[in-house]
């Protein structure tokens, strides 16, 4: 109920997602943001394990609570004695002794009493479960953060290809046009030699370019499970909230490594609570039936038994309270955890917020450099074909300019992948809060399934058993 009300509380801020308009805008030929958000939820074996994880977690809870449950147990028993006897009665005599016996029982056992500590860790179980639930969330923004970042990676690396191809036959151009005019006596051999070796300092360029492009598909491909083919055009920038002290106030609510950490101190407290009360008695009540059969007398017992057994602690060589120690110590160091993680949530809204408002003053920034640029270096060939400039001023205008672009390339990519780090800082990059049309995982159905820990051949059991077999993967 909590999350749903900070999801109220902070759905202004994610109304403007680009999932959304990258979802209806886009064509289907083209990758668009949201299809690498989609593969990355469905491929992540990151959030599998966490999953499975979960499960787990789960499955302590069904463990912890078994211990308040009857515990019936079956036994079975034959006995062959062989031997030999003599007594007064037979005058000394000496005679064989051979008798099998067979013996079966059952015995069921139910705890009564044992001052809570039970009940207080099936509790600490289920704070853990909520604590681990977190943990999948959390996993879950960080594969959707990557997933956007080698989206944004893949864009950028393209353009700098691009950019470097254009640069490229640019250099070309003017090695060409200054073969020209040395051939015509304008320039000398130097001129020459400089734009020759700005070709060659441009074919460099690109294949580092298309280096980064092949590095940044790999990323891609390893996130969202398959290559990134022919990207879509850059999706609307989300809304994202700039003010720190009102993200920093919707993170420390939202976020999900705030949600572990919180639980996971009530975990700790219930534990220690739990270690206290393993110093009170334990009262159980016990029932036995029996059955024993001799086969070598054809007699036979039925015996029956009901009791209450109560058993306390006298002295154990203090390991019961060195165990209450130890389970103070961890409640406060989940204690220090929750008081270290509130910081880090905070300051990662700070450094988000800061990379965004960077990043944006640097594209702004970089527009105008591009503008100042392009009116520089065109002036500069303008003057170096009337013989004001030499062919140096010409490159040297031409490095600007691609330096200016390549700083505004950088600048729109790192642009988006702050935006989607403030989502991440502020807990808000999960496939429900960024409307994605997939098939999430109930982390509720599992646990609602186990939580009385049902017998294996119960209604329950093999629901949970059709369950395991659809999740089990057939790699």
């Amino acid at each position: 109920m909590r999350l749903k009300q900070d999801w109220h509380e902070a759905r202004h801020w994610v109304s403007g997602l680009a999932v959304a308009a990258a979802l209806v805008a886009n064509s289907a030929q083209a990758t668009s943001l949201a299809d690498a958000l989609i593969g990355a939820y469905g491929h992540s074996g990151l959030i599998d394990q966490n999953r499975a994880l979960l499960r787990a977690a789960d499955e302590d809870v069904a463990i912890a609570a078994a211990r308040l449950k009857t515990i019936v147990n079956w036994s079975g028993d034959i006995t062959r004695q062989l031997g030999s006897s003599a007594s007064s009665s037979t005058n000394g005599l000496s005679t064989s002794i051979a008798q099998t016996t067979v013996s079966l029982g059952i015995t069921a056992s139910l705890q009564l009493f044992d001052g809570g500590a039970d009940r207080s860790r099936i509790e600490a179980t289920k704070e853990t479960v909520l604590a681990t639930r977190a943990a999948l969330q959390n996993v879950e923004q960080l594969v959707l953060l990557r997933a956007a970042s080698a989206y944004f990676n893949v864009i950028r690396q393209q353009e700098f290809v691009s950019l470097s191809q254009n640069n490229l036959r640019l250099l070309q151009q003017e090695f060409r046009a200054a073969q020209d005019r040395f051939d015509v006596g304008e320039v000398t051999r130097t001129d020459v030699s400089l734009a020759e070796a700005a070709v060659a300092q441009a074919r460099s360029n690109l294949a580092g370019a298309e280096r980064n492009l092949i590095q940044a598909q790999a990323e891609f491909t390893n996130v969202v499970g398959r290559a990134p083919g022919r990207l879509a055009r850059l999706p609307r920038l989300p809304q994202v909230e700039t003010s720190v002290p009102r993200a920093q106030s919707v993170a420390v609510r939202t976020h999900p490594e705030m949600a572990q950490a919180q639980h996971q101190v009530a975990a700790a407290d219930l534990l220690a609570i739990a270690a206290g009360q393993d110093m009170n008695p334990t009262v159980s009540l016990e029932g036995r039936a029996a059955v024993t059969e001799e086969f070598s007398s054809s007699d036979s017992q039925t015996v029956g038994t009901v009791g209450l057994n109560v058993t306390g602690p006298i002295y154990r060589g203090g390991a019961l309270f060195a165990t209450e120690r130890r389970a103070f110590a961890n409640r406060d160091a989940a204690r220090g955890s929750l008081h270290t993680v509130r910081h880090d949530v905070q300051q990662d809204v700070v450094d988000a917020i800061s990379n965004l408002q960077a990043a944006r003053a640097s594209l702004a920034a970089s527009e105008r450099q591009i503008r100042a640029a392009r009116v520089a270096f065109q002036g500069v060939r303008e003057e170096a074909t009337l013989g004001a400039r030499t062919t140096l001023d010409v490159l040297d205008a031409e490095q600007d300019l691609l330096d200016a672009e390549t700083n505004r390339i950088s600048a729109q990519a790192d642009q988006y992948i702050a935006a989607y780090s403030v989502l991440e800082s502020m807990g808000l990059l999960t496939a429900s809060r960024l409307r994605l049309p997939v098939q999430q995982y109930d982390p509720t159905e599992y646990y609602n399934l186990v939580k009385d820990s049902p017998a294996k051949l119960s209604r329950q059991g093999r629901q949970l058993d059709q369950i395991i077999r659809n999740l089990t993967p057939d790699d």
